[in-house]
């Protein structure tokens, strides 16, 4: 049985159900494809606002995601760096954004996802849960759709003018674009992780704050999901693979244990023994991109097209922003308002620069923790970052200006300099101002969160940054396509 659509999505996770959600509003015909039932389990808990008051609002789902209960966060709280006291920030970074959208959510992803799924499906997409593709359909021009087995083992062909693969790190199909991954060896960690029936919360108002916490091994995440939920991970060095194999609820305990900041938070904490949250979990917790994002006829986003390190809470955001990259190129081909060719090559320079702000924060971030005993954290300093991974950085950010691996560490030295200085100003600001916006760092990893929560209150950034080349494009109002400048 074969069937045409203009897209066909392969995931239904947040980075699918925006992709289709995105085109499916323009009155465009959309089939998702979801190897799983919903609600499912996913790790990822910890939202920023741009996910929360931009992108939720453009696709209409976020009244429906703030009447959710989820727990309000309104920054972040850290035990990291030179001061040895838990400093906070706040995402109140810009009066321009109501007090209001100056904040996120803790959300289950089960629920959260379910919100965004049903959201595509309203929005007029075919929804196909149980689906689970097995390759795509292509000739030597471009991709034309995909196989799949449906819900009822009945085998499918579906095609369409374009597919985008949101189907996750464990994608079946992205090898067909930008060959494999290049993956990062200073964020190759090992992620353990599980959840406590309840646990001490942060003074109000910072009560429902991500609290992460640096120790010997690595970091921790403590996430306020709920009264009686919390979740609780260790991120640590892959050297810890043998214990966490043997015995990983073990493993997972000592590492609480380790780290006393955490450990007093859960002193007498029963664990969590409601389903799915009564596991002790693993994952590798490995930063990758691929060398392309796009070719004819197709398009990854999501962790389909890379990941960075979790510790700035960017899953979700990184996703769904790349979704709604790959979207608006969609619906401007087409509507023919932009070329293909022309709007993807825009998506792919976008999508480029967030993976590169975010991974270029994180390197300077990890390079403030001061722990030169630890064999983590010694490793994880600027100085300790191979030059062939550098140059592959470099290349990676190669479509936005001209970088070679020398001037790209030098930059990163610089960043990390700006943050710690920033980071140390806290103690002793009065409140009025954020010292991490004297960071130009910090400025640029927020900038497209904050023109994304703009164009969703106002109809478009009230700073216009440019487009992302001398040729660039623009946003329609909606936030749905491209426009010619």
């Amino acid at each position: 049985m074969t069937q045409e659509y203009d897209l066909i999505v392969v995931g239904g996770g947040p980075a699918g159900s925006t992709a289709a959600t995105a085109v499916a509003l323009r009155g465009h015909r959309v089939l998702l494809l979801e190897r799983e039932t919903f609600p499912r389990y996913q790790i990822g808990e910890s939202l920023l606002p741009a996910t929360v008051h931009g992108l939720c609002r453009i696709l209409g789902v976020a009244d429906e995601v703030q009447q959710a209960g989820f727990t309000l966060k309104r920054g972040g709280t850290l035990r990291w760096g030179r001061d040895p006291e838990p400093w906070q920030f706040s995402f109140a970074m810009t009066p321009r954004v109501p007090e209001p959208t100056a904040t996120a959510f803790q959300v289950e992803r089960s629920r959260f996802d379910e919100i965004l799924l049903r959201g595509a499906r309203r929005a007029g997409a075919e929804v196909r849960e149980g689906s689970t593709v097995r390759r795509v359909v292509a000739d030597e021009e471009r991709v034309r759709g995909v196989e799949f087995t449906d819900a009822d083992g009945n085998a499918r062909t579906a095609y369409a003018r374009y597919v985008i693969d949101a189907s996750g790190n464990t994608s079946r199909i992205h090898t067909g674009v930008g060959g494999g991954r290049v993956y990062s060896d200073f964020f190759r960690n090992l992620a353990v992780f599980g959840y406590f029936a309840g646990g001490a919360r942060l003074p109000e108002p910072n009560s429902g704050n991500i609290f992460c916490a640096a120790f010997d091994a690595g970091w921790l995440w403590y996430i306020p999901l709920r009264d009686d939920l919390t979740s609780v991970g260790a991120v640590i060095s892959p050297e810890h693979t043998g214990a966490v194999q043997r015995d990983a609820r073990g493993a997972w305990r000592d590492m609480i244990e380790a780290c006393p900041e955490v450990s007093r938070l859960v002193a007498g904490v029963p664990e969590a023994t409601e389903a799915p949250y009564d596991q002790v979990r693993v994952r590798r917790d490995w930063s990758y991109w691929k060398q392309s994002f796009w070719k004819p006829g197709m398009a990854l986003v999501g962790d389909a097209a890379c990941f960075v390190d979790p510790v700035l809470s960017s899953g979700v955001h990184l996703a769904t922003y790349g979704a709604l990259l790959a979207a608006r190129s969609v619906n401007a081909a087409l509507d023919g308002s932009v070329p293909e060719e022309r709007g993807f090559a825009e998506f792919e320079a976008r999508y480029r620069r967030e993976y590169r702000v975010f991974y270029e924060f994180l390197i300077a971030f990890y390079d403030m923790e001061r722990n030169e005993d630890s064999y983590f954290w010694s490793a994880k300093k600027i100085t300790k970052v191979d030059l062939g991974e550098a140059a592959a950085f470099a290349e990676l950010a190669g479509g936005l200006v001209s970088r070679d691996s020398a001037v790209v560490r030098t930059e990163w030295h610089t960043a990390a300099a700006q943050l710690d200085g920033a980071v140390g100003e806290l103690a002793v600001s009065d409140g009025r101002m954020n010292p991490l916006l004297s960071a130009p760092v910090v400025g640029e990893t927020f900038r497209t969160g904050n023109d994304l929560q703009e164009q969703a209150l106002y109809g478009g950034p009230l700073d216009d940054p440019g487009p992302a080349a001398p040729d660039g494009l623009a946003v329609t109002p909606d936030g749905l396509s491209w426009v010619k400048v």
